[in-house]
Parts: C-alpha cells; sequence; structure tokens
C-alpha cells in the first residue's frame, strides 16, 4: 500500500512523475476536470450570491471512484493538477468531492505545483507543498459563471431571434466581432493608384534603385498617381541621365537586431502558425503531449515547461545551461556577457510561471526525433530554437545606402546590407504575419551593393515605371488574431484555442487560404450584439472584466460584487431584448430589387438553413418562391441578376437513354442530379447551374454501376437483402442489420440463414447510426427528397 497519494490531470503525466516518486507514492489521474456546473438552466443562482450547482462529469465518474478507493488506503493526498486557474480549480473540486464522502478526515491534503515534469522539479514541488488557493479558484469559478450566465441567457435569444444552434460568449463575441468588422473594412476599402519609378544599373554587377526625389521635391507613395504622370517622368529622367548616373553619397552603418523573447503561449501559436502551419488547438495539443512526457528511449521524459503561460522568464538553472550549450556547441563569441532578460509584454500576466523552453536545452531535438511524432518533433524542435536563440548574442548586419544624381534634383536611391556576424540567426528567425511585407523587407535588406564611392559614374540600363495599387488590410490568420487578442486583452492564453475554435465549430467563421472569412450567420449575429448589446462585445469592456478577475485571483477583489455588477444590467437587457426587438429586424433582409417576370420585390434574408433568396412576401396570395445561395456567394454582397440566376434551379437536362428524366439541383446536403426517382450527389468541380447532360449520363452511369454492385443477394416475395455496405457485407430486413460470419459466403446464404442471423442481431437503438443501423436511403435521395430551396417557404416564411 502507497502511503501517499498524487494526483495528476492526465494519466501520461501521472506515468512520468510515477517513475520519479517511487514506492512511497502512488499516482492517479483525475482526467482533467471532475465537476462541472449542471447542465440546465439555475447552476448559478443570482439571487444567493451566484451560489452553484455542481455535479460529477459523467465520463469521470469512474476516474473520481478510482481516486476515492486509493485515498481511502492512503495516508496522505497531493494535488497536482496543473500550476493555473483551471489546475486550482480541479483540485478544489476533488477535495469537495472526497470532503463530502468523509474521505479526508485526519488526512493530510497538500497543494503541489511545478512547472516542469523533470526528477528535480517533482521532488522539490513534494518537499515544498502548499495549500489551496481560493483566490484563484474563485477567480476560476467566477470565470465559469460569467460564461454559462452569458451562453444560458444570449443564446436562446439567439435561437428566437436568429435560428437554433446559434451561441454567444462573452469572450466569443468579441473575437467574432474583430473578424467581421476587418472583413468590412476590406468591403469599404478603394484602391488607390501609384507609381514607382526604378533605375536598372550596372558596376561590376546588376543593382536597382528607387527613385525618392524629382525635380528637386522629395516624392511621397502617391507623388506619382497616374501612368501619364509616370510616363513623362521616365522620359525627362532617360533624356537628363545620358545613359549613366552619378554616385552622391554613401551611408554606411552597423545596426544590430536582437533575438526575439523565449516563448509564451500567445507567442507560440502564432509562431506555430506561421512556420508549421499549425492552429492553435493542433499546437496546444502536441504541447500538452511534449510537457506531459514521451518516451524518448530511457522512459517518459517531459520535455517542455508548462505551456500555458503569459512570462517570459526563464529559471537560473535553465539560462547556465542554455549559456554552457551555446559556448560549446556555437562559440564562446555567441554568447552575451549577461544572461539576457526580458520584460513580459502581457498587461496582466498569468501567475507566476516561466516562458515555455525544454526542460534541458542539452535535449537536442535531433538526438530525440527517432522517438517523437512528426507535429511534435517540428514544435519542440520550434521551441529548442528560439529558447536557445533568446540568449545569444545579436546579428550584426553591414547597411548601405546609396544616393545616385540622374541630372539635376533628381536622386535614385539603392540600399542593401550584408551580415557581418549572424549571431542569433544561426539558430533560429521569427516569423512574420504578413509575407508581402516580408518579401519587400526582405528584398531591401537581403541585396548586396558593389563597392562605391563618391563621384563613381554608373551605367544605366533602363528605368522602369510600375504601376501599384494599395490593397486592404489582410483578413486575420490564426496567428494574428491571436495576437489581437491578446493586444486587445480578450481572453487568457489558455482561451485562445477555444475561441478560435468554438467560431468554426459555429459557423460564424471558415477558413479560406488560412484567413478567416465570416459566414452570412457569422456577421447577423455579429450585427445583433453590437447594436443591442453594445457594451458587451464592447473591446475594452472585455478586457476590463478580464483585469478584473485578475485582480480576484491575486486576492485583490472580491468575485461576489464582481458578479453582481455584472449581472444585473445584463439580465435587465436581455429581458428588454426578448421583446422589443423582431426576428424581422434581426434578419435584417436585405431589398435587391424587383422580379422583372413577376414584378414582385427580390430579396435576400436568412432562415433556418441558412441564407436564401426570396421573391415574393408572405403577404401574398401565391407564396414566394425561395433559393439558397451558392457556398461562394455571401448576403451583403450578392446582386439582383445573382440572386435571379439561383432560381434556374431545378434545371431540366433531357432524358437517358431508358426515358428518365434528368435535373439538377441544390438539395439541404448539397447539388445532386435526379434521373427517374433516383439520386447521386455531385462532388468536387460539378455545379448543379452548369452541368451538362453529358457529364450527367457519366454520373448516373457510374452511381447506376455502384447501386448494381451493392446487391449481393435478394430473395423474391423478402424484404431480406445481403447487401455491400460501407464496412463490407451485411444482411439487412429494412429494420435490421445483421453482420455476416466471417466463415460464411455473403452469396451463398439462404434465406432461412440470413433470418437466423437477423433474430439473433441485437435490436437497433434509437437514433443509432453507423454499422448496427438499418438499411438507409442513399444520402442524394434524403437530400433531394428535402431540398433546401423546396423546404424554404415552410421554415422561413414563419420565421421572417
Amino acid at each position: 500500500m502507497s502511503k501517499n497519494l498524487v494526483i495528476v490531470e492526465s494519466p501520461a503525466k501521472a506515468k512520468t512523475i510515477k517513475k520519479y516518486l517511487g514506492k512511497e507514492f502512488e499516482v492517479l489521474a483525475s482526467y482533467g476536470h471532475v465537476r462541472d456546473l449542471v447542465p440546465k438552466e439555475g447552476a448559478v443562482d443570482p439571487r444567493h450570491d451566484f451560489a452553484m450547482k455542481y455535479e460529477v462529469i459523467e465520463r469521470n465518474q469512474k476516474h473520481v471512484d478510482a481516486i476515492a478507493k486509493a485515498l481511502a488506503k492512503a495516508d496522505a493526498l497531493f494535488l497536482a493538477t496543473d500550476p493555473d486557474r483551471e489546475g486550482e480549480a480541479i483540485s478544489w473540486h476533488l477535495y469537495e468531492l472526497l470532503r463530502e464522502r468523509e474521505l479526508l478526515d485526519g488526512k493530510p491534503v497538500k497543494r503541489v505545483v511545478f512547472h516542469e515534469i523533470t526528477k528535480r522539479a517533482i521532488q522539490e514541488a513534494i518537499s515544498h507543498p502548499r495549500d489551496l488557493e481560493m483566490d484563484l479558484v474563485n477567480a476560476q469559478q467566477a470565470r465559469r459563471a460569467l460564461d454559462y450566465l452569458v451562453g444560458f441567457n444570449l443564446s436562446p435569444l439567439l435561437w428566437k431571434k436568429i435560428r437554433r444552434g446559434l451561441s454567444a460568449g462573452r469572450v466569443q463575441s468579441p473575437a467574432l466581432r474583430l473578424i467581421v468588422e476587418r472583413e468590412e473594412e476590406i468591403e469599404r476599402f478603394e484602391p488607390r493608384e501609384y507609381w514607382s519609378i526604378g533605375a536598372a544599373c550596372f558596376k561590376q554587377q546588376a543593382f536597382g534603385a528607387k527613385l525618392i526625389e524629382f525635380a528637386g521635391e522629395k516624392l511621397t507613395q502617391f507623388s506619382i498617381s497616374d501612368g501619364e504622370r509616370a510616363a513623362a517622368v521616365r522620359s525627362s529622367l532617360l533624356a537628363a541621365a545620358q545613359g549613366t548616373l552619378s554616385v552622391t553619397k554613401v551611408d554606411k552603418k552597423q545596426r544590430k537586431r536582437n533575438p526575439a523573447a523565449p516563448f509564451t503561449t500567445s507567442t507560440l501559436q502564432q509562431e506555430a502558425s506561421r512556420k508549421l502551419g499549425f492552429s492553435a488547438n493542433r499546437t496546444m495539443r502536441t504541447a500538452q503531449a511534449l510537457y506531459e512526457g514521451v518516451d524518448i528511449g530511457s522512459g517518459n521524459v517531459g520535455l517542455i515547461t508548462y505551456m500555458r503561460t503569459d512570462s517570459v522568464n526563464l529559471a537560473a538553472e535553465a539560462l547556465t545551461e542554455i549559456r554552457e550549450l551555446i559556448s560549446r556547441k556555437y562559440g564562446a563569441h555567441n554568447v552575451p556577457d549577461e544572461p539576457r532578460v526580458y520584460k513580459t509584454k502581457a498587461k496582466n500576466a498569468q501567475e507566476a510561471h516561466e516562458a515555455i523552453r525544454p526542460t534541458s536545452a542539452v535535449i537536442e531535438p535531433e538526438q530525440v526525433r527517432g522517438h517523437l511524432s512528426a507535429e511534435q518533433f517540428k514544435l519542440y524542435e520550434l521551441i529548442w530554437k528560439r529558447t536557445v536563440a533568446c540568449q545569444m548574442i545579436p546579428a550584426t548586419l553591414d547597411t548601405v545606402a546609396v544616393d545616385l544624381a540622374c541630372g539635376t534634383g533628381n536622386t535614385f536611391r539603392a540600399s542593401g546590407s550584408t551580415i557581418a556576424d549572424p549571431g542569433f540567426l544561426m539558430v533560429y528567425e521569427e516569423g512574420v504575419d504578413d509575407a508581402k511585407a516580408k518579401d519587400a523587407d526582405d528584398e531591401d535588406s537581403s541585396r548586396v551593393l558593389p563597392p562605391l564611392a563618391v563621384g563613381d559614374r554608373i551605367e544605366l540600363r533602363d528605368i522602369s515605371a510600375d504601376q501599384h495599387f494599395t490593397e486592404p488590410p489582410p483578413r486575420y490568420s490564426e496567428a494574428s488574431l491571436v495576437k489581437a487578442l491578446e493586444e486587445y486583452g480578450i481572453g487568457r492564453p489558455s482561451t485562445y484555442a477555444a475561441i478560435i475554435s468554438t467560431l468554426q465549430a459555429r459557423e460564424y467563421a471558415v477558413i479560406e487560404n488560412r484567413r478567416f472569412v465570416p459566414t452570412d450567420v457569422g456577421r447577423i449575429v455579429n450585427r445583433f450584439l453590437t447594436q443591442h448589446f453594445t457594451r458587451y462585445v464592447d473591446y475594452d469592456f472585455t478586457a476590463q472584466l478580464e483585469d478584473e478577475l485578475d485582480e480576484v485571483s491575486r486576492g485583490e477583489k472580491d468575485w461576489v460584487p464582481l458578479m453582481h455588477e455584472f449581472w444585473g444590467p445584463f439580465s435587465s437587457l436581455v429581458t428588454d431584448k426578448e421583446t422589443s426587438v423582431s426576428r424581422e429586424e434581426v434578419a435584417q433582409a436585405r431589398e435587391l430589387g424587383i422580379d422583372p417576370q413577376s414584378g414582385k420585390p427580390v430579396s435576400v434574408r436568412i432562415g433556418r438553413f441558412g441564407p436564401f433568396v426570396q421573391i415574393g412576401t408572405k403577404d401574398d396570395a401565391d407564396k414566394p418562391k425561395f433559393a439558397s445561395l451558392r457556398a461562394e456567394q455571401r448576403m451583403d454582397t450578392i446582386t439582383l441578376d445573382e440572386a435571379l440566376d439561383l432560381f434556374q434551379l431545378p434545371r431540366s437536362l433531357g432524358e437517358t437513354a431508358e426515358g428518365e428524366a434528368i435535373r439538377t439541383n441544390v438539395g439541404r446536403f448539397g447539388p445532386y442530379v435526379q434521373y427517374g426517382k433516383k439520386y447521386c450527389s455531385l462532388k468536387g468541380d460539378d455545379d448543379p447551374y452548369t452541368l451538362t447532360r453529358e457529364r450527367a449520363l457519366e454520373l448516373i452511369a457510374a452511381h447506376k454501376e455502384a447501386e448494381a454492385n451493392k446487391y449481393i443477394r435478394v430473395f423474391d416475395d423478402s424484404p431480406v437483402q445481403v447487401l455491400n455496405g460501407r464496412y463490407g457485407p451485411y444482411i439487412t430486413d429494412g429494420k435490421k442489420n445483421a453482420k455476416i460470419p466471417k466463415d460464411r459466403e455473403p452469396a451463398a446464404l439462404t434465406l432461412a440463414e440470413c433470418l437466423e442471423l437477423l433474430a439473433a442481431a441485437p435490436e437497433k437503438k434509437a437514433g443509432a447510426r453507423g454499422r448496427s443501423a438499418a438499411v438507409k436511403e442513399p444520402k442524394a435521395a434524403k437530400e433531394a427528397k428535402t431540398p433546401k430551396a423546396a423546404k424554404a417557404p415552410k421554415s422561413s416564411a414563419k420565421a421572417d
């Protein structure tokens, strides 16, 4: 029997820690949170100081029972969950559950924290336990209660005013606002024309120069704004140059470039997105595995420190190890005289963590590559390189700027640089969000100019005039969105991945070319929230609330008055908007014009199944006509002509050789082609609006072949069939499915054998899906029977 029971969050971590503690300690995992608010209204009671009703999370009940059983035999309990608010709360919830079971009487309960899973850190933590930090627990409870109250009150309002399944969140909604406002900024953007004048020069080598002065006037970006003016300037310069330019000034400088700070949660997510193409979720999932421990041949070893942190500090022993490694691997001259110290930029750096770093810089990425998955290796290498580089000397660059005269009052400038001493750049260089800006910067910084001196004559080979247009700000990538959230103080490092995932899961935004694009539903939700709940999606208000939660975590503020201050105005506003705002007002149907055939108004609006175009109104004698928008179309930008084109469906494409009518349409689950009473889904580039009869016949032939191969055996006067399914042959009677034993030949089965196997098969559960579900009609057929366009009148007319 182990005298001491240690509780951590994950089984991987438990396995690693058990190795360091020995036989006197039993280590079990809680598998994350053990308790949460009951999932129904009333879980948080504002009338009784926000008393919360908790219940054990069903999937973790067995783990709680295992912990309780082990504690009954132990002498002491060590709560070693993660070193942040969530971890503190998990320890507290577990403590409360065990106390309720009367398992703690007379037994010491100790809270231990560590920021890396190494033998030294674990043993040090066990030797220096502390009590539970109720300030951290209260901050987590306040955050959970706030999120619950917003979700349980605002989300149903969205269901009533827009459609079911939507949600609003305290930090999710301001994040959505960022994405939508950026998209609106892009749509409002009007490109502005400008021209640049460049000189193609040669002396020992070819190099370029840009015009910075013309006729005695310094040029700005828009000094030359049209092609006619650019052509005139070019002609004037060619005439003045007569084939040569004169060097009038050579400015040589040396500049230093310092390494970036070690990773925080935010910067790790940004850099992994830029350099590795990882989503925030993927980054955190991979970092969690590296933190909890990976078997590198000598057992599980935690490879990085805790990955949820705002801090850029490094422990003294880590600094010593890193400096020794740099000296040994890259040379003593690359080690600065003193360790580099970085200041945390985050307004309220969370807790007293270290930056994210390797637990031991001696463990180089290539040494453990064979023991890591591809993504684990990439992320570990990124963290290792960034950490080592942050303690190296700066890079030294020799820069030169040369002014070249072209007649009188006209000046070109050529610039370039060379790396005199790479310093930290030999290990790592930080990425940037805007690739175009990087390319332009690299073009100037990496160009090497020939030796030039004042008075030199330079051959001018040509002068170019290039047209440009200003570009709108880029859409947010995951990296730049995380950066913006951090700058605004929205959320905390541990929440960024969840925020981004929720925006996509709710279909408020989609990722196109690795950039966020708001959907029509996202725009409408954002418009509703910004117009009617302005304060609660305000960036400053959200950041201020985060600051106040941080004050609670530090014991500077009581969480209950904070909750009352938030809840009073918020609940009143929700109550008011339930009656004062109509569904029609929220949907904000946009009039597009008049249908030339019917003379009825054409509008675009949102319905149960998404955005659609409507001809006519619900007050007309005839029912309105409806058509769903295509995937690439947006409510805010669709035109009248584009809307009317949507009513081409269903399209008739003639008949098959057997006389079956062919048509294309869009169903609730996508486009399809119908032949007779059968259907097949369209995939890839096949478009129901442009599909030709020839292509339709190809798809129909393929579908018929697949259908023919589907039936292995059918029995006359019986619903029993032997079919080829997604997972192999099976038997069905339309109500029940049965597996075929491996030693039986499907085509040789008799009706009696099939009935026997069906009788022995388990009954289909209500709502069951997958292999054991009853045979269902093809997906395309289901879609065709309830196409979105056909269903829209019923659902949308009621809604709108």
